[in-house]
């Protein structure tokens, strides 16, 4: 049995890993109400534009964007992850990395072969792992998502697409439903399609557009824009998710800690009373037998 010291340090200790769990857990609360803000105002944007893009999919234009242009044959696939550069975020990393995990295994069954984005060092570190071909990489993005650091990481696997270089471009991120909750995703955003269209807006004809000044103009234009909400939107829902799945995390580890607090302050109490006991068991043996 441990000494009564051994188990004061022991905590001692606990006590400030309690401190330490509780101090990020206040931290994250607060960064998350902020991710939350941005990510509440770029939702509307982003879902829009999709819409609007997943309606130039189906149109009739004479000019094709190379963006709305199918491949095949390359018998590659451009995969673009986003992941929290820190860790302590719970299971956040590991389910989205499990889902793409069984993404890339299905990919290989078919035949494909990744080449792969890594945004955050998470992300980065797991497809190393992997041993996948990482052709561009963005890490320590801070806690507000910047598109000026990310737009070359993606630049690579957009100039690969529309080189023909892929056959199609896909993201995976964590998407935000709850502080509770987050949700892993992986999904096509090259070529275009008209997957984001609701029962209501899909139809039996296609779409037709009148262009000003024109059609390349405006299609060129717009899917840039396209291409940016999208990678915002899912580094915004990420950064959402990361503070509050660390949140929840350290409110667990505080909570844990508390109870194994006071599991080891009931075993001191028993150390600490058998030693009392012991002692005076001594002090009565002992005065018998001078007795």
């Amino acid at each position: 049995m441990p000494s009564t010291k051994e188990i004061r340090g022991k905590i001692k200790s606990v006590q400030n890993t309690r401190k330490i769990t509780k101090a990020m857990e206040m931290v994250a609360a607060s960064k998350m109400r902020k991710a939350q803000d941005r990510m509440f105002a770029a939702r509307p944007y982003g879902d829009k534009i999709r819409v609007i893009c997943s309606h130039l999919a189906r149109a009739n234009s004479e000019y094709k964007h190379p963006f709305l242009v199918k491949h095949e044959g390359t018998k590659k696939i451009g995969l673009i992850l986003v992941t929290t550069d820190k860790g302590l975020a719970g299971p956040l990393n590991t389910n989205i990395q499990r889902l793409v995990l069984h993404k890339i295994k299905d990919w290989s069954a078919e035949g494909y072969s990744i080449e792969a984005t890594a945004l955050g060092n998470k992300g980065l570190g797991f497809l190393q792992r992997l041993q996948a071909n990482v052709v561009s990489q963005a890490v320590q993005l801070g806690d507000r998502p910047n598109l000026d650091r990310l737009i070359g990481a993606i630049r690579i696997q957009i100039q690969a697409y529309v080189e023909g270089k892929v056959d199609s471009v896909h993201l995976a991120y964590s998407r935000f439903v709850n502080a509770m909750k987050q949700v892993p995703v992986v999904e096509q955003i090259l070529p275009l399609t008209d997957s984001h269209l609701d029962a209501a807006d899909k139809r039996d004809h296609s779409w037709d557009y009148l262009y000003e000044p024109d059609a390349e103009t405006v299609l060129d234009a717009l899917l840039k824009r396209y291409v940016e909400a999208l990678i915002y939107q899912a580094v915004a829902e990420n950064m959402a998710s990361e503070q509050s799945a660390r949140m929840v995390a350290m409110k667990a580890a505080s909570d844990n800690a508390k109870k194994l607090i006071e599991e080891l302050q009931l075993v001191y109490n028993k150390t600490r009373q058998a030693g009392i006991t012991k002692e005076i068991t001594e002090i009565v043996g002992g005065a018998a037998a001078v007795s």
